[in-house]
């Protein structure tokens, strides 16, 4: 899926490289790399990635860089599960290509072009060729835009995301999800302000960064769930294990047996969905059969996440 889709931007970037004998950058506020997918077999939507940097150096080498991170799909919690079960947490795709210059050095401002392209997709590892046609715009003597001619379609196995795509499936509880997507990219180049050129992407956030409460404290405040929880890996009781709870989706400790509602239920334990449940875990989550009422001290939650982050590491 995600490889393919980066097949497209190659092209575009090489096409738009082409038009100056200079060093261009790409405008990621411009610039955008589009996907559709069918889920349910009738529910069509649109997703992309938001950041994509790089540059097409004065000797035409492309370097472009997808921020796999920005992906976008309009749900946060879908969004964390790409990155991290689709795209495995790494930071970036690279697109590299050596482009022919001199092809496009003519091009007036105004003027347009179509350019056939190959480039090097390198995604989880695996480099894949690209070879793509792109639609070439000088917009100024400073922008270049370059588009996919025609739409694109990506297959999952080729792009080597399948089993994150069915582990996607499972966890949505969907009976199918598109395999085969169409693609769209559009590439600002620039030699306006001061757009990185391809710098390192940084692997995405953890889901949690920093605990401001005291993790002595917190010990204290979990002698009130010790009876039904441990903060051992792998040591259920009448609750599940809260080793590694922060940063973890619902439902998630293998060997324990879950009410029906927390099984079904959509959530990622981060600090603002976790402070929610422990303040009043009926409201949070209906039917729940935990018998615990809640924290009533905004203070012992958050120490009391401070001593979860800090007894799982």
């Amino acid at each position: 899926m995600v490889k393919t889709f980066f097949r497209t931007s190659a092209m575009l970037l090489l096409l738009s490289g082409s038009a100056l004998a200079q060093t261009w950058t790409v405008d990621s506020d411009s610039s955008r790399l589009s996907y559709g997918t069918i889920k349910k077999n009738s529910v069509g939507e649109v997703n992309s990635f938001e950041k994509l940097s790089g540059s097409v150096s004065e000797d035409g080498k492309l370097q472009l860089k997808i921020d796999l991170g920005s992906v976008e799909t309009n749900i946060d919690i879908r969004n964390e599960r790409m990155r991290q079960i689709v795209f495995q947490s790494i930071g970036s795709a690279d697109l590299t290509a050596q482009l022919d210059v001199a092809e496009l050095s003519q091009l007036a401002v105004g003027a347009t072009t179509v350019v056939d392209l190959e480039a090097t997709l390198n995604l989880l590892g695996t480099e894949i060729p690209v070879e793509t046609e792109v639609f070439v715009a000088r917009i100024s003597d400073s922008k270049v835009l370059a588009t996919t001619n025609d739409m694109v379609f990506l297959g999952t196995e080729e792009a080597g995301v399948n089993a994150g795509v069915d582990q996607l499936k499972t966890l949505a509880k969907l009976n199918g999800i598109t395999r085969t997507v169409p693609v769209t990219l559009r590439l600002m180049l620039t030699t306006e302000g001061k757009q990185a050129a391809a710098e390192p992407v940084a692997a995405p956030a953890p889901v949690q960064v920093a605990f401001a409460g005291d993790v002595k404290a917190g010990k204290k405040v979990f002698k009130k769930c010790k009876a039904c929880h441990s903060v051992k890996e792998g040591q259920n009781k009448v609750g599940p294990s809260l080793h590694g709870v922060i940063g973890r989706q619902a439902a998630a400790v293998e060997g324990f047996k879950y009410s029906k509602v927390m099984a079904n239920a959509d959530v990622a334990w981060d600090t603002e969905s976790l402070t929610e449940f422990l303040t009043k875990p009926k409201k949070f989550l209906p039917k729940n059969r935990m018998a615990f009422a809640g924290l009533k001290k905004p203070a012992d939650i958050e120490n009391l996440l401070a001593y979860l982050d800090s007894a799982s590491k």
